[in-house]
């Protein structure tokens, strides 16, 4: 299947594709595994949070996980997205979103690889991202990103987040929080 073909298949399973200018966010896909290992293979992507590139094999497990499209629990919904350049569809990184409380809040994600990095592609993303959760109602969406990484820190910046101050787990906590209808 092309990136075209994937981009425009039924979105009823794994969601909708999101357009973000130059940008077209693809629902993720276990097969996207193949492609997104050279996205993410750069030792560089994991100093602030740690880690190691995945393997192949890891990746496909992972995005085998994730296209389930929520906890084992079912209490939270997990959305990801692959970041895909226009008009080639060549991938370039991921978004993701995981809502929980019933709806009401997200915590947000976003890698652009190394090749990819400095084109406002993860603002971009970040940004289609937000506009997505706002037209679903979401008051309150937050994402944590380690306070030494000023790229990401203006990535959060652009999407409307707020640093709250607040560390948990060495990061910073980032939050743009709305009322909802009727409160």
């Amino acid at each position: 299947m092309s990136h075209r073909e994937s981009a425009d298949r039924d979105p009823g399973v794994a969601g909708d594709s999101i357009r973000a200018g130059h940008l077209l966010l693809t629902p993720l896909s276990v097969n996207d595994a193949d492609e997104m290992v050279h996205v993410l293979g750069s030792q560089e992507l994991y100093r602030f949070t740690g880690g190691a590139p995945p393997t192949l094999a890891e990746l496909r497990a992972r995005y085998a996980r994730q296209v389930a499209g929520h906890s084992p629990d079912g209490r939270q919904e997990w959305r990801n997205w692959i970041i895909r350049c226009q008009p080639d569809g060549r991938a370039a990184g991921y978004v993701q979103a995981t809502i929980d409380d019933g709806g009401s809040r997200a915590e947000i994600a976003w890698v652009v690889g190394t090749a990819w990095q400095g084109r406002g592609f993860a603002s971009a993303a970040a940004r289609a991202l937000v506009g997505w959760l706002d037209a679903r109602g979401l008051a309150r969406i937050q994402a944590h990103v380690h306070p030494a990484h000023e790229a990401s820190a203006a990535v959060a910046r652009s999407a409307g987040l707020r640093p709250t101050g607040v560390l948990e787990d060495g990061e910073l906590v980032w939050l743009r929080e709305r009322r909802r209808p009727g409160q």
